[in-house]
């Protein structure tokens, strides 16, 4: 997969891009990962990436020019390129959407700052997402979180692909209850069943629990 990224702010994703998985992905070749700074697509000497909003208000926002220059270079490159805008009104990011990404080719990811995106940006875009209903304050970190969700879902880039099959969201259900040595730790003590060696009343205690995690996590969204 090809991802490009475009943000005022390149040098935040260094660290995160060159560690765990992300890294491994971009060694395997599975991923390869371009950081486009936005000001490098502007036109004037302080090489400006907004302005203050038509019709008054607080905040600045991001003008419309450097960012379509941006997207008209990805797509000179890569003309296929799906492009997702980040935004708090797109659709918030699930498990899901992870999966439909990772089967992209490629993918642009445009990060905003301040106040917010001049309207005509939007159509630049093939999707808006968000990770939830909360303000960041830019693009930067959603972009993280979402090509790290991604990367783990491309083939070939985690040790073990059968550790994807159970986890959390994959078929619906929050995943069960995971231990590790010592068996008992302050006075908790791993489950019997897991120590029983009976395999079929350990399959179906995690999914037990499994259920019973996922109706509790429903119980507290809905309050």
């Amino acid at each position: 997969m090809d991802v490009y990224i475009v943000s005022i702010f390149p040098d935040m994703f260094e660290s995160v891009f060159s560690e765990t998985i992300i890294k491994r992905a971009q060694e395997k070749n599975r991923l390869k990962i371009r950081i486009l700074n936005l000001r490098d697509f502007t036109k004037d000497k302080h090489r400006s990436t907004d302005d203050v909003p038509y019709g008054g208000g607080a905040g600045m926002v991001m003008k419309p020019e450097p960012v379509y220059e941006a997207v008209d270079y990805i797509k000179s490159m890569d003309k296929d390129v799906y492009t997702v805008l980040f935004t708090p009104q797109g659709r918030v990011f699930k498990q899901n959407k992870a999966r439909e990404f990772s089967l992209k080719k490629s993918i642009a990811f445009i990060c905003g700052r301040y106040e917010g995106f001049d309207e005509r940006i939007r159509n630049l875009a093939d999707e808006e997402v968000s990770l939830g209903e909360f303000i960041l304050s830019g693009g930067e970190i959603a972009a993280m979180a979402v090509v790290d969700a991604v990367t783990r879902l491309i083939p070939g880039v985690l040790g073990n692909e059968d550790s994807l099959k159970e986890e959390t969201f994959n078929n619906g259900l929050c995943e069960y209850p995971q231990y590790t040595r010592p068996e008992e730790f302050r006075g908790m003590k791993v489950p019997d069943i897991l120590l029983s060696g009976n395999h079929q009343k350990i399959k179906e205690w995690r999914e037990e629990k499994s259920k019973e995690k996922t109706l509790h996590r429903l119980g507290v969204e809905n309050g």
